[in-house]
């Protein structure tokens, strides 16, 4: 189980040596924007300068995925995630989706 929240983007951790893959886990979410923050946005966007609405948005759905993405680990008695990477897309107009995804592994010993 993973009990310090083990996450790497590396795929071979030194002094670790894995003794089972146990597969694909993931987590997900998809976020939409709030009207307001939708405004404030096409401001921005005449003015220039950062979306802070949006920078705050995309982190708690970055924070969100991740999150999932070490339950689905947990699941499986996963010790740790290597090869961590997050995905964003448009769904759908004002709404994007964040995937948090990696390998889940047992480490020896």
């Amino acid at each position: 189980m993973i009990t310090r929240r083990e996450l790497y983007t590396i795929e071979h951790i030194p002094g670790r040596e894995i003794s089972e893959v146990l597969g694909y886990v993931k987590g997900s979410i998809v976020q939409t924007k709030h009207i307001g923050k939708d405004v404030a946005a096409g401001v921005k966007k005449l003015v220039g300068g950062e979306i802070r609405g949006y920078s705050e948005m995309m982190s708690e759905a970055r924070a969100i995925a991740t999150e999932r993405l070490l339950q689905d680990a947990e699941s499986l008695g996963a010790d740790a995630v290597i090869g961590f990477r997050l995905q964003t897309s448009s769904v759908l107009g004002g709404a994007a989706e964040i995937i948090a995804y990696g390998t889940a592994v047992k480490f020896k010993g």
